[in-house]
């Protein structure tokens, strides 16, 4: 049969040990072309890509030439690849062997071109930039090249034209992880300390990772958390319900980021946005529960404080509110005061005003005057009886007992006045951060998503 007679005729005397040229000075020019089927993996704590190739590549051999008419016009034969010379590229960034599937043959035409195809499971390292995360986008090269022989003995050059490597996804299984985007190649030389020159074909292989499985699964519940913590503001913070919310908030976001963390990932370079994006939520979470612990200070327990100092007042009670647009202070002073347990009453009745016939502003003024003329009267008439002198001491203590009640109140209506200001002021600046802080990284975000 042809086939047989042509396998033997090329064969027969065929020495694989030498580079298939008549003149030694002549060049081998290897044309390599690739195309990637699938990416496999991508390793960012170990700096690793691993993906699925097609990799072609063909040379002319001298000794495999042959004339088809004595053949049976024969144009095109496989010989096996253990029987030829075959040139020794690799890829440098390699790291793993893989389990790439081993082609025995190799196609032979009657001019002396072989071509060499097969498919390749490409571990090589690469350097992977995380910082991006979920939106980044990695550049991973494959530099071919010839180990041993120098760019006189094997030079290498594209098969195809680098427009055509650069978008071909004809062979690309779109349906992972990553996107592929383009593919680009070019042309050096390399030489190491003045030796002699190699030839290098360089692919760099540029993707992309789809962000939707990491924006629901991560980016979406800590939106969340961080609304319901502002939120958690508009509770009335002399309830004390608002201290335990955000304990239980900042609690939920603790076991959230333990849930999380093995899914970020983790390289000894750096770290991703998105994880010192948690680690600021985290703080501010932090920072929202000690603003929420100093005001429930203020409006609780001010029995035992002084009177609020002038510049407070000044600068919160009549600055502050028109700062923050609080227009009736009175009003709002007096709706926050509810929450005491015995509110207090100023204003005075019409029978009030007609049995006293003293008219003052002042409700423990009015009172106090009253009260002394009585006691004065009666203590006139019954001037000779101790047992009416011991009663009219002690109304006296209870009247002075009442007024330093009434004291005490006031000083507690202010503090909480206070408070409830400084509430208002401290929820905007943290709302303002917030917003801030959340532009900026969406921000950031879109511009890398549309890089």
């Amino acid at each position: 049969p042809a086939l047989r007679r042509l396998s033997q005729f090329l064969l027969a005397h065929y020495q694989k040990g030498t580079r298939p040229v008549r003149d030694w000075r002549t060049t081998t020019n290897v044309a390599i072309d690739l195309m990637v089927y699938a990416i496999l993996s991508v390793d960012e704590k170990n700096q690793v890509l691993t993906t699925y190739i097609w990799y072609r590549q063909h040379w002319t051999d001298e000794f495999l030439k042959w004339d088809p008419a004595h053949f049976d016009n024969l144009t095109q034969i496989s010989l096996p690849v253990e029987s030829i010379w075959v040139p020794d590229i690799l890829i440098n960034e390699f790291v793993d062997v893989g389990k790439s599937p081993h082609v025995p043959y190799v196609y032979v035409s009657h001019h002396g071109e072989v071509q060499n195809l097969k498919p390749i499971q490409v571990m090589t390292a690469c350097s992977l930039d995380i910082y991006n995360f979920p939106f980044d986008v990695q550049n991973c090269s494959l530099t071919f090249t010839s180990w041993l022989h120098h760019i006189r003995d094997i030079n290498l050059s594209l098969w195809r034209q680098p427009e055509l490597v650069k978008f071909d996804r004809s062979v690309f299984m779109n349906q992972g992880e990553w996107e592929l985007l383009y593919v680009l190649s070019r042309f050096q030389e390399f030489s190491v300390k003045s030796s002699d020159s190699y030839a290098e074909m360089k692919f760099y292989v540029v993707i992309r990772r789809r962000p939707l499985f990491y924006t629901v699964s991560l980016l979406l519940p800590s939106i969340f958390l961080m609304v319901m913590d502002i939120v958690g503001f508009y509770l009335p913070p002399h309830s004390g319900e608002r201290v335990s919310f955000k304990i239980t908030l900042l609690l939920g976001y603790s076991v959230f980021l333990i849930i999380v963390s093995d899914t970020l990932p983790a390289t000894a370079v750096g770290t991703p946005l998105i994880g010192i994006y948690f680690v600021v939520c985290m703080a501010l979470l932090v920072i929202s529960l000690t603003e929420t612990i100093l005001i429930v200070r203020l409006v609780h327990n001010q029995d035992l404080q002084p009177h609020v100092p002038e510049w407070v007042k000044h600068l919160l009670l009549e600055k502050a509110t028109i700062l923050l647009c609080i227009r009736d202070r009175k009003k709002f002073s007096q709706n926050r005061a509810q929450s005491l347990d015995t509110p207090r009453q100023v204003e005075n009745n019409d029978s009030t005003a007609k049995l006293t016939p003293y008219v003052c502003e002042d409700p423990r003024e009015c009172g106090a005057v009253g009260g002394t003329r009585s006691a004065l009267a009666f203590a006139g008439r019954t001037e000779g009886s101790a047992a009416l002198q011991e009663v009219l001491r002690e109304t006296t203590a209870i009247r002075q007992l009442l007024e330093k009640r009434e004291e005490f109140r006031d000083v507690a209506r202010e503090w909480l006045q206070v408070g409830y200001v400084l509430d208002v002021l401290l929820f905007r600046v943290y709302l303002a951060a917030v917003l801030a802080y959340s532009i900026t990284l969406g921000t950031l975000w879109s511009v890398w998503r549309d890089a």
